[in-house]
């Protein structure tokens, strides 16, 4: 299982750095691809989707795909506008198949639509912001950095519980040993990458900051995650990725943070 695991570990490495090094539409194109599928695996969970072709699902498909060439064109002034429209799409599914749909699986599927597409989406507003090509890895050194220095100090000292029913292998030394290596992490990484960042501030104080706050955030992102499986009853969200499960089960916390670091990216790189 480990190598199993160690291997897709490195694929998926691999891929994350050619897409996002290429950027533009193909990026865009993989995160649309990846959020469709999560969105999938989501949907099953929840019951949205059973097998059977489901109208609320479609909605949320379709949604997704008109999110991210709002995103990709650069429209984002009508994003409130594509939402409250979807939101009504899926009220007006709600209305015409009733009582096929409970009210928690149209809450469900809106919910999705945001927390699968839109959060996701903020990978590609960050590489596409000045020197995005740069900012969006703080994305990673943040929630797989946690991830990593988390397991290691965990595994070390680990001796209180941080969520004992939610997540009973998680310690709290672990996760201060994940923020404060996802910050070092991004210390170190501004220290290889200032001389490219032009501008003013202090990077090194900035990236720092920045991947320890992430770090805090992709925590709750995973935590999140664990809960919904755990309320519906299974073990992983798919199968796709072997060693890892589904594309949830690895971007959960990535989903949860990459908002966060853009807005961050925004409010405190070369500001400080």
């Amino acid at each position: 299982m480990f190598r199993t695991r160690l291997i897709s570990g490195i694929v998926l490495v691999a891929i994350a750095l050619a897409v996002i090094i290429t950027g533009g539409p193909v990026l865009a194109a993989t995160l649309l691809a990846i959020s469709v599928i999560g969105l999938e695996e989501l949907y099953k969970a929840l019951g949205i989707e059973d097998g059977k072709f489901s109208p609320l699902a479609a909605v949320g498909f379709v949604g997704c795909i008109v999110y991210y060439v709002i995103v990709f064109f650069d429209f984002t002034a009508y994003t409130m506008t594509v939402l409250i429209a979807l939101l009504i799409l899926f009220m007006a599914v709600y209305v015409f198949t009733y009582p096929r749909y409970k009210t928690d699986q149209v809450t469900g599927a809106f919910f999705g639509v945001v927390y699968v597409a839109v959060m996701l989406s903020f990978i590609f507003e960050l590489r596409q912001m000045e020197n995005g090509k740069l900012l969006v890895w703080l994305i990673f050194l943040a929630s797989w950095g946690c991830d990593t220095c988390a397991y290691c100090v965990g595994m070390l000292i680990g001796k209180h519980k941080m969520s004992p029913k939610l997540s009973p292998k998680k310690s709290v030394e672990g996760a201060v040993g994940g923020v404060v290596g996802a910050a070092l992490l991004g210390v170190i990484y501004a220290a290889a990458v200032s001389g490219y960042m032009g501008g003013e501030g202090n990077h090194m104080i900035s990236f720092g900051l920045i991947c320890a706050a992430g770090a805090l955030i992709s925590m709750v992102g995973d935590l999140a995650a664990s809960a919904i499986k755990r309320n519906h009853g299974i073990k992983d969200y798919g199968k796709l990725i072997p060693g890892h499960g589904g594309i949830l089960d690895r971007f959960d916390s990535v989903i949860f943070i990459a908002p966060v670091i853009y807005y961050l990216a925004q409010a405190l790189v070369g500001r400080i």
